[in-house]
């Protein structure tokens, strides 16, 4: 392949010639090169996002919105195939597994595309001859930090809420999937209505623009999907600019597995919530609690299937998972694993790093469960961010919430029982944003995500999303009485 990605501000390519490599996780090999943004492709992208807000009539025409929004959804579509190959490629993900990240993103822009028309103040006689009126407005340019774990649908989940409002946008992608942003970037170009200046992405292997972009008094708002110790980072850089964020941060699953459990539709789900994107996921379900009564056939049945998940590159269409995103985060991993055993974690399934074989060349990692009775131990309160879970048993309801909430991230939770009332009980005491029952990712549209404690601030998706990029004005009108 051995192309090179370019940044896309102001409506133009921008090729700034410091170029590195694009790889493959699955073998290591050399698959591209992109221009590596940074301060300067930030300024830029401010200034042209600025320039957009003020110049064009994107904040106030909703039918321009609507019709850029539907535009983007159709060119994602036309751009579909290229997309998940890419994905594949670059980020590893299984074929099925890309298809789903890529599924997600064209009905999100629709919905958003239908928030434009639907959109609405208030207005009340609050007296004889006093109205008062609330508008919504764009808050200016908005500062979108995107990860690499699920780069497309991750950046379109805060882009597009921001679009709905009428703001413009900096956009700040990962070096991780350059490759994936140079083809985003050309669904941007290809919107024949969009405004020049109101979309402007740049890949980045460094932090300068991003800092930039959360110091910037020109951006008052950014979204950002990624780790919690960064989140405390930028709130911190952008607390001088009183900046509004919003912050999707790390995640660590509980799934409360009862004695009166479908272990048949349970396990299956339970492998997925280990497996998908090789466990790069901030929903991972990497906190198993079971009951005692069903302990036993739980770690058995679990077990067996984990050993059975075949790893392999997306390319081998019998891949089961694929590799994690480097070597890097893979040795990162494997030694978080021996801390856990080495503080009397039980191995129940030790997959680990493969370092023998035609695999050897990549990023994989094997599945991994471990059973453990120490709640404090770090790799039940820390996110792990690789295809490693942890069992614990637990004897009531009761104990199983407090060791769900046991925990500085809350950021989604699964109830698994067939009692037509516990499962709402329990949904009451979970301190998580998404509680699912029988259930795990199921994420829509229409309804608010994010998390409680330390795993964010706002939320995306569902009406609440657009908050984060609205003003709200006060218009009193008294012209007195007749």
């Amino acid at each position: 392949m051995n192309t090179t990605a370019l940044n896309w501000i102001g409506g133009e390519w921008i090729d700034n010639g410091n170029y590195r490599e694009s790889s493959n996780p699955a073998n290591g090999e050399k698959i591209g090169f992109f221009a590596d943004g940074g301060k300067e492709e930030a300024a830029q992208g401010i200034a042209a996002a600025k320039k957009a807000f003020k110049e064009t009539s994107w904040k106030t025409d909703r039918q321009l919105r609507y019709k850029v929004l539907n535009e983007l959804a159709d060119q994602f579509e036309i751009h579909h195939e290229e997309l998940v190959d890419m994905l594949t490629l670059e980020n590893g993900k299984i074929r099925g597994e890309a298809e789903f990240e890529f599924g997600l993103v064209v009905p999100k822009l629709r919905y958003f595309a239908a928030h434009v028309l639907t959109q609405h103040g208030r207005a009340l006689e609050t007296s004889p001859g006093s109205f008062s009126v609330v508008l919504t407005e764009a808050i200016g340019v908005a500062g979108v930090i995107a990860p690499w774990n699920s780069p497309i649908i991750l950046m379109i989940r805060s882009l597009a809420p921001a679009l709905a409002a009428g703001c413009t946008a900096i956009i700040k992608m990962p070096a991780q999937t350059a490759q994936v942003n140079a083809l985003i970037n050309k669904v941007f170009a290809s919107v024949k209505s969009l405004p020049k200046g109101v979309i402007n992405q740049f890949t980045e292997s460094g932090s300068e623009g991003a800092a930039l972009i959360v110091e910037s008094p020109d951006v008052p708002a950014v979204s950002y999907t990624g780790s919690t110790h960064t989140g405390k980072i930028l709130m911190h850089n952008g607390a001088p600019q009183l900046k509004r964020f919003g912050f999707e941060l790390g995640g660590k699953t509980p799934m409360l597995i009862f004695d009166d459990a479908n272990l048949d539709v349970a396990v299956p789900t339970l492998e997925k919530a280990i497996t998908v994107f090789a466990g790069q996921f901030c929903m991972t379900g990497s906190r198993i609690l079971v009951q005692k009564g069903i302990a036993d056939e739980l770690i058995k049945k679990l077990s067996e299937r984990l050993e059975n998940v075949k790893v392999g590159p997306a390319a081998d269409s019998r891949s089961d998972m694929g590799p994690m995103i480097d070597k890097a985060n893979v040795e990162r991993v494997d030694k978080i694993v021996e801390k856990a055993i080495s503080e009397g974690a039980e191995v129940r399934v030790r997959g680990g790093k493969i370092t023998e074989g035609p695999l050897a060349s990549g990023a994989f990692y094997r599945p991994t469960l471990l059973q453990v009775s120490d709640n404090k131990l770090e790799i039940i309160q820390d996110e792990t961010f690789g295809p490693v879970a942890t069992v614990q048993v637990f004897e009531t309801a009761q104990e199983a919430v407090e060791l769900a909430n046991d925990n500085v991230y809350g950021l989604a939770a699964s109830v698994w029982s067939q009692d037509v009332d516990l499962p709402l009980k329990i949904v009451r005491e979970l301190e998580a944003g998404t509680v699912w029952i029988n259930a795990w990712a199921e994420v829509r549209d229409e309804f608010e995500e994010g998390g409680y404690k330390l795993s964010g601030l706002g939320r995306l998706n569902g009406l609440a999303s657009l908050n984060d990029f609205l003003e709200h004005k006060h218009i009193v009108h008294q012209h007195g009485t007749i």
